[in-house]
């Protein structure tokens, strides 16, 4: 292999005492950046050692010293108190009963009266604010006037007094440290306080190349419990419910022209997860903290600039209001983006960002002694090669469609000495991904014509993201078919609901595919009452366009079908109101273009077929599970449910094929065998083949032009062929 695929673009995460170690794995796995974690340092002959310096910094939680001296200065976010049920006419609240109270406490200097509300949840209705009062030093509500066997909750705002990735560090890895605070940037006093820690660490830092914010300023919403069997509250990757505090709240009432209450965020308990329909005042709230961090942040870039060093942005922690697909992202002045990846998804949407021109992304396992779900990694019993290399296979199959710049590691390097045959296998993994990234800069890989767009609420702005990762939402359809959309040899669009009523459905676009359960921001629950998206969609159909609709897709309450596209994808979902309605009796189709791979496809209950035209290509007994219709010049497709798999991919890939109506065509640039997936790059002349099960393969793949290559394939094995 060229000297040059065999160093450069890796960062390698380093550790003062582990010098030795340090500069070796540097040498081993050709990285030309050493870094710092959260926990180590580097030590002088590591900083002097002539390789590039990436800093890690978390400016909120930079200023533990101050946080102290200005309790008033944390962060803060509201919270609904657990329902109690009155039994007579008063009833005590302790609002922060069931919570972590080492995350939380009570802010009662700003006024309870002004932010706070009471709520009968039995009723809806709020509860009149001079029918309860808050006792000032033990922050207990007592509600006068009460409905005896009513529900009753406080929405009450606290500080954050632990800030949320320190404190699941140091528990998870039983690390007996201070705990430290997030300060919040909305006062003027702490902007002052950021900027001259900055500036002043700048100063200290020479030999620092690359400041790495760990993100800006606002961590995603994450709401722990006092017991250790619900500990686990809330989680929300894409949640806005931390930027909330009383400055914010005034501002943006003399901007907007109205007020946010605590219910707006509250929201009856389910708070504004990134899978809910967002509302008009939700998403205001969101371009209104985009904007204060955006302006804030550039001049914690900018500041930097100053002192000779680049400034990258980790795309993880404390990432709220950064929005890489915002229009206002290229504003930061980041030079770089890093995005942690499990997946291919999560390489689409780092390799996919615009406005920073170096893209990074950074692998898994991480270096800490367990994995995310307390599984040994680098601890007895762990396996982190075989942890890695089953990361890759996902990772690589985003890379084999789109490029990113770097790869790189993080935590505690020591933890790998124990485990040489990770050591060699990442020294293998680099020399693989160099030789990926060479062939992309010779231009891009070979793209089958349809152009996909993925519907939903957030449209461009939420791209290839679904509030987290793949592993933490296992059963979200939308994000299971990103995963497989990822690895797939076609052009891949967002499109929000807003966008068809302005612009309409671009006529670049060939197949849109819309998934979720309703009222979902992924399936766009209350749009589909909007006659003007349901007469564009039709359309779209209608003159050939294709529709890939996903369990509850296009549904909506109270109409006359449950699925408002029920016409087009002819099934529809029985929620009990048509138990006594006579359902049409259907033959499953033994050959279909779509399921010529056997497809593993979760069934749903209630699915019927709708119209007699319906053919069905999947049942489980008496209950659709993939459907294929025919629309005036269009064509539909219909899962009951999707799970990323190799064969659902192949079954996809298919579907969308035949929805644009390229059956009878020839394709190429498809592997014969689902296991197996390629990417060709006729300007380098070069075909890669990946093996993406743990079994030996053999695929064959047609070329344009009509030649056919062979390939026999070890497990998990890549092969690039010159062609």
């Amino acid at each position: 292999m060229e000297q040059r695929l065999k160093r450069g673009d890796f960062t390698l995460p380093g550790e003062a005492g582990y010098e030795d170690l340090t500069l070796r794995l540097a040498e081993k796995w050709g990285a030309d950046v050493i870094r710092d974690s959260d926990g180590t340092a580097l030590s002088d002959q590591i900083l002097s050692s002539g390789y590039g310096i990436y800093s890690t910094v978390c400016m909120v939680r930079e200023v533990n010293e101050w946080a102290k001296q200005n309790p008033d200065k944390l962060q803060q976010n509201f919270l609904m108190s657990f329902p109690v049920t009155a039994q007579g006419e008063t009833l005590v609240i302790h609002p922060l009963d069931g919570y972590y109270t080492e995350q939380f406490r009570l802010n009662l200097h700003d006024s309870p009266k002004k932010y706070w509300q009471v709520f009968d949840r039995t009723t809806g209705k709020e509860h009149p604010a001079e029918q309860w009062e808050v006792d000032q030093k033990t922050g207990d509500v007592t509600v006068l006037q009460c409905k005896p066997f009513h529900r009753y909750t406080v929405n009450f705002l606290v500080y954050r007094i632990w800030e949320e990735i320190s404190m699941y560090n140091a528990i998870t890895n039983h690390l007996d440290k201070e705990h430290v605070m997030a300060v919040e940037p909305r006062y003027p006093e702490t902007q002052r306080e950021l900027l001259r820690w900055l500036e002043d660490w700048c100063k200290k830092h020479p030999a620092t190349t690359v400041v790495r914010f760990t993100s800006m300023f606002y961590n995603f919403a994450w709401f722990w419990g006092s017991s250790e069997k619900n500990r686990n509250l809330l989680t929300d990757w894409g949640s806005y419910d931390f930027t909330v505090n009383p400055v914010a709240l005034e501002r943006f009432e003399q901007e907007y022209g109205y007020r946010m209450t605590s219910e707006d965020f509250v929201n009856q308990g389910k708070y504004n997860i990134t899978h809910a329909n967002p509302t008009r005042k939700y998403r205001d709230w969101m371009d209104f903290t985009n904007r204060f961090v955006t302006e804030f942040g550039a001049k914690c870039v900018d500041l930097v600039h100053r002192y000779g060093k680049k400034a990258y942005v980790f795309y993880d922690d404390s990432w709220i209001g950064v929005e890489p697909y915002s229009e206002r992202f290229a504003q930061f002045g980041f030079d770089g983006i890093i995005k942690c990846v499990f997946n291919a998804f999560e390489v689409r949407l780092c390799a996919g960002v615009q406005g920073a021109k170096v893209k990074e992304i950074r692998l898994h396992p991480y270096l800490f002694p367990t994995g995310l779900k307390g599984e040994p990694t680098f601890s007895e019993g762990g396996d982190p090669k075989t942890d890695a290399a089953l990361y890759w296979k996902n990772v690589r199959r985003g890379l084999l469609r789109t490029p990113v710049d770097r790869i790189g590691l993080g935590g505690y390097l020591h933890l790998t000495e124990p485990f040489p045959d990770f050591c060699d296998y990442i020294e293998s993994l680099s020399n693989e991904f160099r030789l990926l990234k060479s062939l992309h800069e010779k231009g891009q890989p070979y793209t089958l014509k349809p152009t996909v767009a993925v519907l939903t609420s957030w449209g461009k702005l939420r791209s290839w993201i679904c509030s987290g990762h793949l592993h933490e939402h296992p059963d979200l359809d939308l994000t299971n078919l990103l995963e497989s959309l990822a690895g797939l040899p076609f052009h891949v669009k967002f499109l929000s609901f807003d966008d068809i009523r302005e612009h309409g459905i671009d006529s670049e676009i060939s197949v849109l595919i819309n998934a979720g359960t309703v009222d979902s921001a992924w399936s766009g629950g209350e749009n589909w009452n909007d006659p003007a998206i349901v007469e564009a969609v039709s359309r779209f159909v209608a003159e050939g366009g294709g529709l890939i609709a996903v369990n509850e897709a296009t549904a909506r309450h109270n109409g006359d079908t449950y699925l408002t596209l029920s016409n087009i994808l002819g099934v529809d979902l029985d929620k009990g109101d048509r138990m006594c309605s006579g359902k049409y009796q259907f033959t499953v189709e033994k050959e279909h273009f779509i399921t010529e791979c056997a497809a593993q496809l979760p069934p749903k209950e209630g699915v019927f077929v709708s119209d007699a035209a319906t053919k069905v290509l999947m049942a489980n007994g008496s209950a659709p599970v993939l459907t294929a219709s025919s629309f005036g010049k269009g064509r539909s497709v219909y899962f009951s449910s999707y799970r990323f798999s190799a064969e659902n991919t192949r079954t996809l890939l298919n579907a969308i094929l035949w929805v644009s109506g390229m059956e009878q065509e020839k394709q190429y640039c498809i592997t014969d065998n689902a296991q197996t997936e390629c990417a060709y790059f006729s300007q380098s002349g070069r075909l890669v083949v990946v093996n993406n099960s743990e079994q030996p393969q053999t695929a064959s793949v047609r070329l344009p032009g009509g030649k056919v290559e062979t390939v026999a394939l070890k497990p998990l094995d890549i092969r690039i062929l010159e062609v």
